[in-house]
């Protein structure tokens, strides 16, 4: 990828929306922190060279342009000494430089929009950064709280689109079954107590009966 593409790509990138699908918001930031130095540094260096080559150009025109007007001397001088041909010579060569000072025109006006657009690029990627280093500590905790909010509404919609009032019902029955069996079998303990103190009572009369009758019979 190029340098005015990956500046392009980080100066357009919305740092909320690629903090909020980062498993660890910090990381993340950190990384494209970095990223971003880099990038700076890389730009200020092609930045740097093509101002280099936008002096140079500057120099070649205006070298062109002095030759023009130190040909355009000799030409008059040439007329004033009544030298036709060295003066045809040497508005030939002013010619020559004055096609050079046009070319050298175009090429610095070119080099010059290639540099403003390299500067505004790379100012809005310094305002990008101090921006996202300004912000990082608030970045990352929107990053989280968007995170968090996403899993709750996940873990909602799970839940809403879970029925468990049945497995409720089923377990609500377990449990009264078991407290039915536990209260029976406590009622079968109680029922079998009282009959064996009916039928100690019942034994007793029985013996009574049975000795008053002896005593009757003289036995």
């Amino acid at each position: 990828m190029g340098f005015l593409d990956r500046i392009t790509q980080i100066v357009r990138a919305n740092l909320n929306d690629l903090l909020d699908d980062a498993e660890d918001p910090e990381k993340m930031l950190n990384q494209i922190l970095r990223d971003m130095e880099e990038q700076l540094r890389q730009g200020q260096a092609q930045v740097a060279e093509q101002i280099a080559q936008e002096k140079m150009i500057q120099s070649d025109l205006d070298e062109a342009k002095q030759k023009v007007g130190e040909w355009g001397k000799k030409a008059e001088l040439a007329v004033t000494k009544g030298m036709d041909d060295l003066a045809r010579e040497a508005l030939k060569r002013q010619g020559d430089y004055e096609e050079q000072v046009e070319i050298y025109e175009k090429q610095l006006d070119v080099q010059q929009q290639a540099v403003q657009k390299l500067k505004s690029e790379l100012a809005a990627l310094q305002a990008k950064y101090d921006d996202a280093r300004r912000n990082k500590e608030m970045l990352i905790a929107r990053a989280k709280r968007a995170a968090a909010q996403k899993q709750i509404a996940t873990a909602s919609a799970k839940l809403s689109t879970v029925d468990y009032s049945s497995d409720l019902a089923r377990m609500q029955r377990r449990i009264e079954m078991q407290e039915a069996r536990v209260a029976a079998q406590q009622q079968v303990a109680s029922t079998t107590t009282d009959t064996q103190f009916e039928q100690l009572g019942a034994d007793d009369a029985v013996e009574q009966r049975l000795a008053a009758l002896k005593q009757k019979l003289g036995k």
